[in-house]
């Protein structure tokens, strides 16, 4: 079974009260198992619109990725980020086909 990804682009606004959310969103990644793959870290942008921070978290399967963002857990942590800072995420199911 493929894992599940979310893919995260965000421009913190407010970096003091964006470490809030950056407290209590752990309580939603440890329950759910979540594991960052990718946490900010230098990156170039060839093409598109970037922004500033960037984030892939690794779940054991979409349907837990799903689970994790629409948890109680996760929400509560999410309403501290509105407002410090704009952000683009998606939630993916992985591929386990066959590679080049």
């Amino acid at each position: 079974m493929p894992k599940g990804y979310w893919i995260a682009r965000v421009d913190v606004t407010d970096a003091d009260g964006y470490q809030a959310y950056v407290k209590a969103n752990a309580e939603a990644f440890r329950k759910f198992g979540a594991r960052f793959i990718i946490r900010g870290g230098q990156f170039e942008a060839p093409e598109g619109t970037p922004r500033a921070r960037n984030v892939v978290l690794e779940f054991t399967d979409y349907a837990t990725a799903v689970a994790c963002y629409q948890s109680a857990e996760y929400q509560a942590a999410k309403a501290l980020r509105v407002g410090k800072s704009v952000a683009d995420v998606i939630i993916i199911e992985g591929y386990d086909g066959i590679q080049p």
